[in-house]
């Protein structure tokens, strides 16, 4: 790619990231996460936040070899142990209110030469001292953004056949066709997208389905809806009023699911990357609302660590319908990345629900969330179940059925 081109769509994706994605407001205390690979893409949201009005923006530099080399040579005690200092920096920036933006760039199999147990106790400790900010984060108390950016390990993993700056250009070109960076009006593009997904999620809230249905080659399964729940698309709004999109790109309408009532059994449908390794072909069983069983033919061992984080590991906290016609998906890539994986496939989320996804969850205490059938774990992690064999049927409290896809598509 012509380096003007790109630069001229970094600048263009920085824009939508601040504009769009967090809407950056006059005063803000603006939160980045990035890799140390990503400094031209992070010194232009910098730019952009500031051109905003942002009070500060803080940079929270992160290197994947620094974090392998501590996980595997560590002490245990240290990897299940977090700083007091740290812990009370996430307190600090929940109870500042801050905007987050993490840029996800890692090769996603990073740490497949980690133990998965020291991976397990490592992020059980570091979920555990984020608690504070994760919970302002699924509240929507804030905005916060998650979106991608090119390196080449990962590039190279997603078009094996080429190799350094040319499969990192074209990850760059996949990465903003998908997030409609190469439109000439970017944002005007994301408000029309916008307004078609806020669509179908004001249908589904006028049905009030009591349950899902889904049916595909390996899954059958019915996902119990807890009363309440509240269908969302892209754009959702945070504590003070402010208009944000927690991913770029996204595809989806999404709520949460009744952890009491969840049956039967799901098969995944693409690579999950999670923990710095990949998860393929998964088979979960529920009963009750509980994997009952879980396998998959690469991954096992990470699989089982995750489902053992927490109590609500185990169930689901969320549910989210995808077109198989969206863009990410008719193009054909495997992203090896949830964040545009998800937004390829209907796909589900072990752990933690997100209170805005009920009626009056946020200001709901986690004892009152679990009362009313929500999810709550320490955990959120996403996996991608569509295809366009997937056919749901929405069932409604006197037992009739709605079609919602066919054939992977939305059936209205």
């Amino acid at each position: 790619m012509d380096e003007s081109v790109l630069n001229q769509n970094l600048k263009k994706y920085a824009d939508l990231i601040t504009q769009v994605g967090v809407n950056v407001q006059q005063g803000q205390t603006v939160v980045l996460y990035a890799s140390v690979t990503q400094k031209k893409l992070a010194n232009l949201i910098t730019d952009a936040a500031y051109q905003l009005g942002a009070a500060e923006v803080i940079l929270e530099w992160n290197d994947i070899f620094t974090t392998r080399e501590f996980l595997l040579n560590a002490n245990e005690d240290r990897l299940a142990s977090v700083f007091d200092y740290e812990k009370q920096k996430w307190q600090f920036l929940a109870d500042r209110r801050v905007s987050r933006i993490s840029i996800v760039s890692d090769d996603p199999n990073a740490l497949n030469d980690v133990p998965n147990e020291r991976i397990a106790k490592y992020q059980a400790a570091q979920g555990a001292a984020k608690r504070p900010i994760m919970q302002v984060t699924t509240n929507n108390d804030i905005s916060w953004l998650v979106v991608a950016a090119a390196d080449t390990e990962w590039a190279e993993l997603v078009f094996p056949e080429l190799k350094g700056q040319q499969a990192v250009d074209r990850l760059w070109e996949a990465i903003f066709n998908t997030t409609l960076v190469d439109q000439p009006d970017p944002i005007g593009a994301w408000t029309k997208k916008i307004a078609d997904l806020s669509a179908h999620a004001d249908w589904l809230n006028q049905q009030r389905f009591s349950a899902l249905e889904y049916r595909a080659p390996g899954t059958n399964l019915t996902i119990g809806l807890p009363d309440g729940h509240i269908w969302v698309a892209a754009d959702s709004e945070d504590a003070s009023g402010n208009t944000f999109v927690a991913n770029i790109p996204t595809e989806e309408v999404f709520t949460a699911p009744d952890r009491r009532h969840i049956d039967g059994t799901v098969a995944s449908t693409k690579p999950l990357s999670y923990a710095g390794t990949i998860i393929e072909e998964m088979h979960i069983t529920f009963q009750n609302g509980k994997v009952v069983e879980a396998t998959a033919t690469r991954g096992q061992e990470v699989l089982e660590h995750l489902l053992q984080t927490d109590d609500g590991a185990k169930s689901l906290g969320e549910i989210s319908l995808v077109p198989d016609d969206s863009p990410i998906s008719q193009s054909s890539i495997t992203f090896f990345n949830t964040l545009f994986d998800e937004n390829a496939s209907d796909h589900m989320a072990f752990g933690e629900a997100y209170p805005f996804t009920i009626e009056n969850g946020t200001s709901m205490s986690a004892s009152e969330l679990l009362k009313n059938g929500m999810n709550v774990s320490q955990t959120h992690v996403d996996f991608m179940i569509g295809s366009n064999s997937m056919n749901i049927d929405g069932i409604k409290a006197d037992g009739s059925k709605l079609p919602i896809f066919r054939d992977g598509n939305w059936a209205k």
